[in-house]
């Protein structure tokens, strides 16, 4: 049954997880805003472009992808906000970094399972890797 405290108690976790994860989300935005506006960004989309072109993403797509593979799905989000990527990109992103992500953290947790981390790693950017392909071939 659904009481007043439920719905106070399901507010209040609601906000206290909408604040945590704009820690992480605004301040991602903004450096890439930023970095819009400096050499880093083209330089890094220059030298990626080739491989991203191949799943069907800017070369600008990198940073996003690479905060997706090392830090967490929230950081890639940040980062790919400001890029102005369209519906089939940000698809093509999603399905890359659902097959792969947060990869530090989970690799140290899968390896306390007794787990070989770099067969994991492999299969998980393997996996990142084509279905990037398959959803730039399909869409």
């Amino acid at each position: 049954m659904i009481t007043k405290d439920t719905i106070i108690r399901g507010l209040k976790n609601g906000l206290l997880i909408t604040w945590d994860l704009s820690k992480i989300v605004v301040p991602v935005f903004f450096a890439v805003t930023f970095l819009k506006y400096t050499p880093v960004l083209p330089f890094i989309s220059r030298h990626m472009a080739g491989l991203m072109h191949l799943v069907g993403l800017p070369g600008e797509a990198a940073l996003p992808l690479v905060m997706g593979y090392f830090l967490n799905i929230y950081a890639a989000i940040g980062a790919l906000l400001p890029l102005g990527l369209t519906a089939k990109q940000i698809s093509i992103m999603a399905a890359m970094l659902l097959m792969a992500h947060s990869l530090p953290m989970e690799l140290a947790v899968n390896k306390k399972t007794g787990v070989k981390v770099k067969g994991l790693l492999l299969v998980r950017l393997v996996l990142s890797v084509t279905s990037g392909l398959l959803v730039n071939w399909l869409m």
